[in-house]
C-alpha cells in the first residue's frame, strides 16, 4: 500500500461490523500511506517541539494492536516478537526505543499484530456473542464492539499526528 487511493474504504452499507472493521483496515492503511516512500531516517526523525517520529507511531501501533485484541482480549493466543524486549512497566518504551529497530523489523511486528488481531476478530465475530463477545481478561471487561470503537479512535489520533509529521517531513498532505 503505498498511496491513498490504495486504501481499502469501509462500506457505506454494511453490518456494524463489517463497519467497524472497514474502518479499522482505512486507518491501519492511512498509517502505511503516510510512511510509504521514506527511508530509515525520515522514519526515525523527529520534529520540535515533539518527539514523536513515525517509526515510534508504527511500533505504539504494533503494540497497541498486540496488547489489546491479542493479550487482553484474547487471553494471548500468540506471543508477540517484540514482547521479549520491551518494558512492560514502560509506557512510553515504544516511543523512547523505536530507533533501534529498521523499518523491515517494525513493519514485521507490526504486520504481525495486525494479522493475530484480524483473526482474534473473526474468531469473537464467528460466536453467537459477535460484537458483545468480552474480553478474556477479567481486569478489562470490555465487549469486542468497544475494542474495534476504540481502536478506530486509537488509529484516528495517531494518523492526525502521522499527518503532521509526514508534511513536515517532505511536504506531502492529504487526508
Amino acid at each position: 500500500m503505498t498511496t491513498r487511493d490504495d486504501r481499502r474504504q469501509p462500506p457505506v452499507d454494511g453490518s456494524e461490523a463489517e463497519t467497524l472493521r472497514g474502518f479499522l483496515d482505512f486507518h491501519r492503511d492511512t498509517l502505511r500511506w503516510k510512511c510509504s516512500g521514506l527511508g530509515e531516517e525520515e522514519l526515525r526523525r523527529s520534529l520540535p517541539p515533539t518527539d514523536l517520529t513515525l517509526a515510534g507511531l508504527v511500533l505504539h501501533l504494533t503494540m497497541v494492536e498486540a496488547g489489546w485484541f491479542n493479550l487482553t482480549f484474547a487471553g494471548g493466543v500468540s506471543r508477540p516478537g517484540w514482547l521479549a524486549i520491551a518494558d512492560s512497566d514502560d509506557p512510553d518504551w515504544s516511543w523512547r526505543h523505536a530507533h533501534e529497530f529498521g523499518a523491515d523489523q517494525l513493519w514485521q511486528w507490526y504486520d504481525e499484530a495486525v494479522a493475530v488481531s484480524d483473526r482474534v476478530v473473526a474468531d469473537a465475530l464467528a460466536t453467537d456473542a459477535g460484537l458483545a463477545t468480552r474480553a478474556a481478561d477479567p481486569a478489562e471487561p470490555v465487549t469486542l464492539r468497544w475494542l474495534l470503537g476504540h481502536m478506530i479512535e486509537e488509529y484516528a489520533r495517531h494518523n492526525g499526528h502521522a499527518d503532521l509529521l509526514r508534511q513536515a517531513i517532505d511536504g506531502q498532505v492529504g487526508e
